[in-house]
This record gives C-alpha cells, structure tokens and sequence, in this order.
C-alpha cells in the first residue's frame, strides 16, 4: 500500500445494499392513498411532498420515520384536512413496511469491498436514522469488512471534516465511495479529498441537488461494484504520485 490513501470511506444505502427503491414504492402507495381524495397531477402531489421532506429536514432528520411524518404533513395540507384516520394509519403502515424491509447487498459489493479492504482500510459512513441504520448494517453481513462504522445525521464538509479528525488523516489521503453526489463526493472534494462516485438507478430528488465537473481529477466513476478495485487503485496511484 503506497503513502497516499490510508483510508477509504463507503456509504450504505443505495451503494452497498438497496434502498432507494422502497422508498420509490412507499411515495406510489401515498400518492395512491392521496388520490383517493384529489387528483394528483393536478394537485402536484409528488413535488409538494418533497417540499414537505425538504424542509422537515432540520426537524426530523433522514430516513423512514422523517418521510412518515413529512408524508401525514403532507396528506392533511393537500387534502384540505379531509383525510381520515384509517388512511393516516396506512400511512403509518407504509413507514413500518419499510422498516421492515430486508436488507438486499448490491451483486458483487462484498467482494468489491474486501478487495479494496486488502489493500486500505476501510470504513463505513452513513447517514440516517439510527436504529434503522444499525439494523442495516447488522442484517447486511458486511460489518467484518469495517474497521469503524460511522452514523451520521448529516454528510457535509463539517462532518467530513470532524471524522477525518478523529481517523488522524489528511483530506487527501481520503476516498468516499457512494451513490449520492451530493452527500458522498460533493463535500469530500471540497476538502481536498477523493470520491468514486457509483450512481443508482434511482435516486432520491435531495441527493441530485449537486453539481461536479464530470472531468475532475480526483473522482472517479463506475457503474457497479466489479469497477470498484480498479477506480480506487487508480486514484491511489494519483495520491502517491
């Protein structure tokens, strides 16, 4: 292992196991119980839910039980306070599915990690609620393969920068995988550091509200975990050069 990466970060949801794709199916069934009252186009229903999400945010955090709440918001303002009860109790139904919902490794990411783990250390940085992330992280099989498991209620360059602290290294001795611009690569790189940027098929519409030059040289991208070795060894290459 050369001088320059001693560290590299993975993020949990949507890089090394599903999730996105829950919540996708959890706003259709909303946006089915909603429509039983008002047309759903016509009431804008998608885009007024995330704006409830968005600015929920500072309150309730991320994740399931943020969305529930942001959704109940949401059902009474677009409604006009005609939903019933029964429908707030699917709703809540809806935050419990997901909750529940197993925990499904992205093919090939386990050895993705461990190849990258042979040569680096590895870590795991992510972000949402607490008891349902670390159930994540149980239920995933892949906590052997982490020398430190991160839960953080927020990814950006403050939080970054206070584990880089803690980890006793350099912003550029630093690679974070993930799928999200916005919260995995965005803020890293504004550090000095380094991202692969794995993208998923779906993603949530906070998470895209980045930009970055696809060219930098200090992100690489890939389109499943098999290209995961090889994007951190080139930029561990860079680092030492």
């Amino acid at each position: 292992m050369g001088n320059g990466i001693r560290m590299v970060a993975f993020d949990g949801d949507d890089t090394l196991w599903r999730s996105q794709d829950y919540f996708d199916a959890a706003q259709l069934e909303f946006e089915q119980i909603v429509g039983g009252y008002v047309d759903v186009t016509d009431a804008r229903v998608s885009e007024r839910l995330y704006a409830f999400e968005k600015a929920n945010l500072a309150w309730f955090g991320y994740g399931v039980k943020g969305m529930a709440l942001s959704m109940i918001e949401a059902a009474v303002e677009i409604t006009g306070q005609r939903v019933s009860a029964t429908d707030v109790s699917r709703i809540v139904g809806l935050a419990k599915d997901l909750l529940r919902h197993p925990v499904e490794l992205l093919p090939g990411i386990r050895d993705a990690v461990a190849a990258v783990a042979a040569r680096h250390d590895v870590v795991l940085i992510t972000k949402g609620d607490l008891f349902h992330q670390e159930a994540k992280v149980r239920d995933s099989g892949l906590a052997d393969l982490f020398r430190r498991i991160e839960i953080v209620s927020e990814k950006d360059p403050a939080t970054y920068a206070r584990l880089l602290e803690e980890f006793g290294i350099a912003a550029g001795q630093f690679v974070m995988v993930g799928n999200s611009l916005r919260s995995d690569i965005a803020p890293v790189l504004s550090l000095g550091g380094w991202g692969v940027h794995m993208p998923y098929h779906t993603t949530w519409s906070h998470e895209n509200e980045a930009s970055i030059d696809a060219g930098s040289e200090r992100m690489r991208s890939v389109h499943s975990p098999a290209g995961l070795p090889e994007a951190v060894a080139a930029i561990s290459a860079l680092a030492d050069a």
